[in-house]
């Protein structure tokens, strides 16, 4: 399964930190734990030039003391900004360990690298007109800044910004663990890359995971191209849409592509076209998934197509058009396995199908969907959210924003639909499918195309092998 390192809410994170504490490790020792490993991250962005790390009353600001004590005794030059005295014992155990001055919120300070240690993952309102005035000046007096756990100023759970204005970030280092907000638009926009320094977290049943790189192999010595599957992707009013999704799916590991359409294709050379009516063509006993909705149309045709290709399929990915067409008694009582990938317009219809109303995080209305419609949600946009009908859920990291064009949506649906024909279950085929598909991105560079994704897929799966 490519799904690793837990993504944890705060009353989780807590919980994992009691029962570490519980064991016997000390809470000294743990600020000790996460302040020098995100020292660490800070040493290798900006040691050998000024840095200035803020710290607030709680343990955030305790994990910036720290810092600084990890990066003075490097020999780096660091100087340590307090908004406030610290409030908890641990956060005033790290400050009377570190052996340099401490300067009050009213300094004029300016430097290389800022390190917000304000607030941390417990915020819950927005920062006082004094707290936003202190990390704003500091922020326009460095060039370059890191946030240790969260941006100040963000809420944890939801990836709400909490105030308008806050600085960006270079770099994020998460403690303990990934926090929701790490992956959740609005906040994780502004946090750029990001890093986890883990403090010996055990396990939490149940908890988000963040999908990795997946762990891919050669076709069998003995392969052909139906054991290694059948894709039919379902052609329709806008049979370029479809014909995106095959060259997309061509390159994730499908052994053979077919293309149900009766007219209207100038398809490549490598691409089978099935002409035939689309009952017959879709009834394919060896067809091992089928995609269908991009390009499909939305009028009494395309609810035709999705039907005629709905009677017989085991395996589906629903995508595009067959989203908004899709009612709810459609697959009921079935048992077929489906994957839907509804972009955020898209998932409010199907809420609207489910009789589910539009209510928590992105995550929240994946779960919802997911247990309501028996099928596992891909709710994708800048941030990309996978949700199974059993509960389970996993987030992706952050793609490059050139996806944000014209038929990148139809190379997703056709690198997830791919990876199901392979055989792969649902779950792990959208988590397969969605780093893929980030990975295409990165390869193909700025500026690209919907069809020069599609055929830079095949380089991100050989770069799994």
């Amino acid at each position: 399964m490519p799904v690793i390192d837990q993504v944890l809410t705060v009353a989780a994170m807590r919980a994992a930190e009691e029962a570490l504490i519980a064991a016997g490790a000390d809470v000294d020792a743990l600020m000790q734990i996460a302040g020098r490993g995100a020292a660490d991250w800070v040493w290798r962005v900006g040691g050998h030039h000024p840095v200035t790390v803020l710290c607030g009353p709680g343990n955030n600001g305790g994990d910036g003391y720290v810092i600084a004590e990890a990066i003075r005794e490097r020999g780096g030059r660091v100087q340590v900004v307090a908004a406030t005295e610290p409030t908890t014992d641990a956060a005033r155990k790290a400050r009377a360990l570190y052996q340099g001055a401490v300067l009050g919120p009213d300094a004029d300070i300016h430097g290389e690298v800022l390190v917000d240690c304000l607030f941390g993952s417990g915020l819950v309102r927005p920062l006082t007109a004094a707290d936003f005035a202190l990390l704003a000046r500091l922020a326009a007096g460095h060039a370059r800044r890191i946030a240790i756990d969260l941006p100040s100023g963000v809420q944890s759970d939801s990836g709400t910004v909490l105030n308008l204005g806050l600085p960006d970030y270079q770099l994020t280092v998460a403690l303990g663990a990934w926090k929701q907000a790490h992956f959740l638009m609005p906040a994780c926009a502004a946090m750029g890359e990001l890093r986890l320094v883990g403090i010996g977290c055990g396990a939490v049943p149940g908890a988000t995971g963040v999908i990795a790189r997946p762990h891919l192999g050669a076709p069998a010595a003995n392969a052909h191209k139906y054991r290694r599957g059948l894709l039919a992707v379902v052609g329709g009013a806008m049979p370029g849409a479809a014909e995106l999704a095959c060259m997309a799916a061509q390159g994730a590991g499908a052994g053979y592509v077919r293309l149900l359409v009766e007219h209207g294709v100038h398809a490549n050379p490598d691409l089978v076209i099935d002409a035939r009516p689309l009952p017959e063509a879709a009834g394919d006993a060896r067809i091992a998934a089928l995609l269908v909705g991009p390009g499909l149309g939305r009028d009494d045709a395309g609810r035709w197509r999705l039907e005629a290709a709905l009677a017989g399929a085991e395996r589906i990915v629903l995508d595009a058009d067959a989203l908004i067409l899709l009612r709810h008694g459609d697959l009921a009582g079935r048992g077929v396995q489906v994957i839907a990938t509804p972009h955020e317009g898209e998932l409010a219809v199907l809420e609207r199908t489910f009789g589910l109303a539009a209510d928590g995080t992105k995550l929240d209305r994946a779960r919802a969907l997911a247990a309501a419609a028996g099928m596992v949600i891909v709710a994708k946009g800048p941030d990309n959210v996978i949700a199974a009908p059993d509960g389970r859920a996993a987030f992706a990291r952050r793609a490059p924003s050139w996806l944000s064009t014209a038929g990148t949506g139809d190379v997703l649906a056709g690198i997830i639909a791919s990876r199901l024909a392979c055989g792969i279950a649902p779950f792990a085929a959208a988590a397969e499918g969605l780093w893929l598909h980030g990975a295409a991105a990165r390869l193909a560079g700025p500026a690209f195309s919907a069809a020069e994704l599609a055929a830079t897929v095949r380089k991100a799966y050989a770069a799994c092998l």
